[in-house]
């Protein structure tokens, strides 16, 4: 959608560059079509004003950004949306002050069907109020992506991470789509995982009303995608369990705070991880 507007380059792996250089970029879901739009394997060039969007798993920004720090220029932006905590110092601990680093907080719902195709549950990207987030808020609008602007980005982040420390450990563990979790059977557990996470944020200094377990089943009873982490596991891909979860393990510890249920959540992915990516290597 940004491509309506602006000059894009999509960077990928091999297999799904090549697909979208030859027949385009076939999307399903709320965005239906075929966009044309250019695909590389890496970053060969910035212009100046150039906008990095960094949309890896968290893991790989370390190996996504290696190659680009000899390109970087001052006037040169990287806007983080990934999952998870502890991101913005993964990416400043490679580019330094070589350029700006923003951060942003994605409510897109997507699924990568196959090279070049996938399904995308339209949502919105939250930014935070400074004149850079501001600057990008605006190129999303007016390119037809939805963008808001917080003066309290932080608590957007700890939301998303609740959300997502609910949302992909238990649908990679059970197989199921998102929605299918907000049934009475893991009212509880899905509760427990927010307790923790609340207990974890406020100590963090961001403070949530009550109602947060509530709201947050609210917004996953109407997704329909499968969660990232299931697609990983399926795939016997590593996840990002050790940027949700893990994190609120690891700040829980800091704090002194019990999170025996992120705890026990980090275990069995961990496990299934192995598991799954034995079952890939077998194949």
């Amino acid at each position: 959608m940004l491509s309506r507007k602006n000059d894009v380059t999509l960077i990928a792996r091999k297999e799904h560059a090549d697909a979208i250089s030859r027949n385009g970029l076939t999307v399903n879901g709320d965005m239906k079509g075929v966009l044309r739009i250019k695909a590389d394997t890496e970053i060969r060039e910035l212009p100046p004003d150039s906008l990095i969007i960094l949309t890896t798993k968290v893991h790989d920004s370390r190996k996504a950004l290696e190659g680009v720090v000899k390109l970087l220029r001052n006037d040169t932006t990287i806007l983080i949306l990934q999952n998870g905590i502890g991101n913005e110092e993964i990416v400043r601990s490679v580019v330094d002050d070589k350029c700006h680093v923003e951060r942003g907080v994605l409510h897109f719902g997507a699924e990568f069907l196959k090279p070049g195709e996938v399904t995308i549950m339209k949502g919105w990207v939250v930014l935070g109020n400074t004149e850079k987030g501001r600057e990008i808020a605006k190129v999303f609008n007016e390119s037809g992506l939805e963008a808001r602007v917080v003066d309290d980005l932080k608590k957007d982040v700890w939301k998303k991470l609740t959300i997502n420390c609910v949302i992909n450990p238990l649908t990679a563990m059970l197989e199921v789509r998102d929605y299918e979790i907000v049934v009475p059977p893991l009212d509880r557990l899905r509760h427990e995982i927010v307790k923790e996470c609340i207990e974890v944020a406020t100590k963090e200094g961001v403070v949530f009303k009550s109602g947060l377990a509530e709201t947050i089943d609210r917004e996953i009873s109407g997704l329909k995608n499968y969660s990232s982490m299931h697609q990983d596991l399926m795939k016997g891909r590593q996840t990002e369990i050790d940027f949700l979860n893990g994190k609120v393990v690891e700040m829980g510890s800091k704090h002194g705070i019990p999170t025996p249920v992120n705890e026990t959540v980090v275990s069995m992915i961990k496990y299934l991880e192995a598991t799954h990516a034995r079952e890939v290597e077998r194949k």
